[in-house]
């Protein structure tokens, strides 16, 4: 063999080495790739059922089923600009009844002062904040006892809208706070009233 055929043997030689070589790497990465990639999948899926129920019970608050009725107190902000139509503080009775396997509600309250009181029945859509605690909306209507005085929410019958929350803070022990907006509960005046009602409820 010549020098240059023994040097051209050694170079194929060599690049044969350096394919192999290559090769080889090329097998132990994708083995190891293949390896992280499984572990990577295996882990996930164990722990996806702990991250699954962590986001449902974060992202999927209960709120509170709890019926309850509660007394407190209740001021309107607003008054019609006419006699009788003044502000005034007075007290709030108020329950709920949930109905069951729905988020709704049926409410029922009384505003009351020294003069006269209003009773408002409601039905409201019950929204979990957490899993003790709701905020609702909804709708009703003020019967008003002795038209012309003032009480809390107006001076007459007149349709209601209102908003609020709840929380069970202890067992059978719920805080309830919500405002009320009345459609024209004033006599002779366009004007609506708003009232904020706060109070604590024994739940049953």
């Amino acid at each position: 063999m010549d020098s240059w055929n023994l040097l051209l043997w050694l170079t194929t030689l060599n690049v044969t080495k350096q394919l192999k070589t290559r090769e080889l790497k090329e097998v132990i990465m994708n083995r190891a790739l293949k390896s992280v990639v499984k572990i990577s999948v295996l882990s996930a899926l164990a722990i996806a059922p702990v991250l699954m129920s962590s986001l449902d019970a974060s992202a999927k608050p209960t709120g509170t089923r709890a019926n309850y009725v509660g007394v407190g107190g209740s001021a309107s902000v607003t008054n019609g600009g006419q006699d009788g139509d003044a502000a005034a503080v007075g007290g709030v009775i108020q329950g709920r009844y949930a109905v069951p396997k729905t988020p709704v509600s049926i409410r029922g309250s009384v505003q009351f002062t020294n003069e006269t009181s209003t009773i408002i029945p409601m039905v409201t859509y019950d929204v979990p904040v957490t899993n003790k605690a709701n905020f609702y909306v909804g709708g009703g209507y003020g019967l008003h006892e002795s038209e012309g005085k003032p009480s809390t929410f107006g001076n007459r019958n007149a349709p209601v809208v209102t908003a609020g929350v709840e929380a069970e803070v202890a067992k059978n022990v719920v805080v309830f706070s919500d405002a009320k907006l009345g459609i024209k509960p004033y006599e002779n005046s366009p004007a609506s009233s708003v009232s904020v009602q706060l109070g604590v409820g024994y739940g049953f």
